[in-house]
């Protein structure tokens, strides 16, 4: 048996699409309609249309595969008949084999009983012989798309029909032929039931996919106003912030992404503020130390007399001195000031057993110490030679200030476990604890000497080379428990300052 299928053909048309180049890189920001429209209300209607395409896709696959479904099931059922049809041979009457058409297709359809949407019809030659009970009856086979179908499949196979009365109906046409006799059993499979049941079952399923779309974009809605909620305060926070209040903070709540970007920004705040905080600081300071040798300068000026030679001379080097001690504070507030740079340090290997000597033969040109070298590590770290000499140095220049000639001053270093140490200590009266702190901010002082004409900016230098390597400045008693106690300062350093110094290198 043949069977034909009708076949439907879909044309697909290409969307044109439209290239274009541009030659601005930077473009305007869009003021189309999207761009007054708020996040929360993007964020629902994509939700909705992306539940609305998948369920439309379920539901049209649901259709697919039911329409398949349905007509696998006729396939089925036409097979059946056909076997059962081709398996009956024997006359039960005579117990010999049928030798004429019209007996096999009366006792075939005699013992048949057909479901409801199906109705066999037995044709000899041509002739309509016997049809099974069917609720549609002689009304079926008096259709003209009934009797075109027949003539259409009279060699054998399927056609389908769509008629206005009874749907879709499909017509199979088995040949049969016997010693001098013709026929044909026509078996017709209603199928209006199977598609009014599934349409019926689609109608449910959209009814219930609207209403779970109104649903989802409810919740969608409600969901992304309260995911949205901390953006919006961020938002107003950040309008309410000003270069001169950076003390407002934006609350936070939960822990997701936008709680970290919160904490984020937060942490950004702080590091501004503290930015603008110490930047003020620094101005107010330095305008106040170099507002001394400013009015040093105007007040001998004005009470100059140029006709005395003496004066003129005493002036000049007073002048002088005060240019050189500005020139001084103004080179120390240059330093500070690159030590924000990337390029404030240029690091390379440097050997550790070299550097440690090279530094107290450098330091004992500043004073008649007792100059001593305690220890001096091995190996190779990278680090900026020229800026730990600098903080050395500046150690030691600071020792040196608090000691008296005779005094010990020594200088050591040690690596331990990827970190260097390098100190400088002294036997002289050492650091009360309540100024260990105020010593190493700009322009903070302990207790000083008669004649140290400092700004109390070279141990904050030193603090600042140290956190360029990625590492701390501390002070300490340099004998505890005794008199007097001595002072020893430490730099401590990572071994690979270029791996934990929080500016890269240019």
């Amino acid at each position: 048996m043949t069977t034909t299928r009708p076949t439907t053909a879909r044309t697909t048309t290409p969307t044109p699409t439209t290239t274009g180049t541009t030659t601005d890189p930077v473009r305007p920001p869009r003021r189309g309609p999207l761009a007054q429209v708020s996040v929360r209300t993007r964020i629902t209607v994509v939700i909705a249309l992306l539940t609305a395409v998948a369920m439309a896709g379920a539901g049209l696959l649901v259709h697919a595969l039911e329409s398949a479904r349905i007509e696998r099931a006729v396939n089925e059922q036409i097979d059946q008949e056909i076997a059962e049809f081709r398996e009956l041979r024997i006359d039960p009457n005579t117990g010999q084999a049928f030798d004429d058409v019209g007996r096999l297709l009366n006792v075939f359809l005699s013992r048949n009983v057909p479901d409801d949407d199906e109705m066999l019809v037995g044709y000899v030659r041509g002739e309509r012989a016997e049809r099974t009970a069917n609720r549609y009856g002689q009304e079926v086979l008096d259709e003209p798309a009934y009797q075109q179908a027949l003539a259409d499949a009279a060699g054998g196979g399927t056609e389908v029909l769509d008629s206005e009365q009874f749907g879709e109906v499909w017509v199979t046409v088995v040949p049969v032929s016997n010693t001098g006799s013709q026929g044909s059993l026509v078996i017709v499979n209603f199928l209006a039931d199977e598609h009014v049941e599934l349409d019926r079952t689609l109608r449910t399923y959209t009814l219930v996919a609207l209403l779970s779309l109104g649903l989802i974009t409810t919740i969608a809605a409600f969901q992304s106003g309260r995911l949205l909620a901390p953006l919006r305060v961020l938002e107003e926070t950040a309008r309410d912030i000003t270069a001169t209040d950076l003390s407002r903070r934006i609350p936070e709540q939960g822990n997701d992404d936008i709680t970290d970007l919160t904490r984020t920004i937060n942490r950004m705040l702080e590091r501004l503020d503290a930015g603008f905080t110490a930047q003020r600081q620094f101005l107010d300071d330095a305008g106040h130390e170099l507002r001394t040798p400013l009015t040093v300068l105007r007040g001998h000026l004005e009470l100059l007399d140029p006709d005395d030679p003496d004066e003129v001379r005493e002036t000049r080097n007073l002048l002088l001195s005060e240019s050189d001690r500005m020139s001084r504070l103004v080179g120390d507030l240059i330093v500070l000031a690159k030590s924000r740079r990337p390029d404030f340090l240029a690091p390379a290997p440097v050997d550790l057993a070299t550097l440690t000597p090279t530094l107290l033969a450098t330091a004992r040109g500043l004073g008649d110490r007792d100059w001593q070298l305690d220890e001096v590590a091995d190996g190779t770290v990278e680090v900026d030679e020229q800026r730990i000499t600098q903080a050395v140095l500046q150690l030691a220049d600071n020792a040196v200030k608090h000691t008296s000639p005779g005094d010990t001053v020594a200088i050591g270093s040690a690596r331990d476990r990827g970190v260097l140490r390098l100190w400088v200590r002294d036997t002289g009266p050492g650091v009360p604890e309540h100024h260990r702190d105020a010593i190493f901010e700009r322009f903070g002082r302990g207790d000083v000497r008669p004649g140290d004409e400092g700004f109390g900016l070279g141990l904050s230098i030193v603090r600042a080379i140290a956190e360029a390597h990625g590492g701390t400045v501390t002070v300490s008693d340099a004998r505890p428990g005794g008199t007097p106690p001595g002072a020893r300062f430490e730099l401590v350093l990572p071994a690979t300052p270029e791996e934990t110094s929080p500016w890269p290198r240019s």
